[in-house]
């Protein structure tokens, strides 16, 4: 991704996210087509104002519904909207998929971005976590758990691509990584 990217006062840096794939779990029905993408380390941990930083560039991306909070401590997902995740204090670890998904640990200046129906909880976290959601235009989350029937399936088939990337914008990854994924398709 080059050098550091500098947004006013924010300083990205240069990070290709990892891709992830997650299969459908008996509890959560994941993403069939469009992979979890993990940005380590993105901004700066020691940097002032991780959660201003990370509410202004998914902002000035067109993300919107921006939230602080946590992440909840059971195994949910959500059939109407991608979300983007920062990290802007502390640490947790996650489980993403579901049962038979996969944990990760992450802590301030990491990011996530989540296609609609990955499963997602948080397994433990440090007591100052703090982190910044926010959703791709026009889109409203749900909060689903439990598996997925054929009409909670088609709504996140529905669910549109973003046109940029929340933290990134349109020369991002996520535009790029998620156009090569098909479209429809069987499980």
């Amino acid at each position: 991704m080059g050098e550091n990217r500098e947004y006013g006062t924010i300083r990205l840096r240069p990070v290709a996210p990892e891709v992830i794939r997650l299969a459908e779990d008996a509890r959560v029905p994941n993403n069939p087509r469009l992979p979890v993408l993990v940005y380590g380390g993105v901004l700066d941990a020691a940097a002032d104002d991780l959660a201003g930083s990370f509410a202004a560039l998914f902002a000035g991306n067109g993300w919107g519904g921006i939230w602080y909070d946590g992440i909840f401590r059971f195994p949910h997902y959500h059939s109407t909207a991608h979300e983007a995740l920062g990290i802007a204090r502390g640490r947790a670890r996650l489980r993403l998929g579901g049962a038979s998904g996969i944990e990760r640990e992450v802590a301030a200046g990491d990011a996530l971005v989540l296609p609609a129906g990955t499963g997602h909880e948080n397994l433990g976290s440090s007591p100052d976590l703090l982190v910044v959601g926010a959703y791709p235009p026009g889109q409203r989350w749900d909060l689903l758990r439990g598996g997925a029937d054929a009409r909670v399936r088609a709504r996140i088939a529905r669910v549109p691509r973003p046109a940029t990337d929340p933290l990134f914008g349109r020369e991002g990854p996520l535009p790029r990584l998620w156009s090569r994924c098909p479209i429809g398709g069987d499980r």
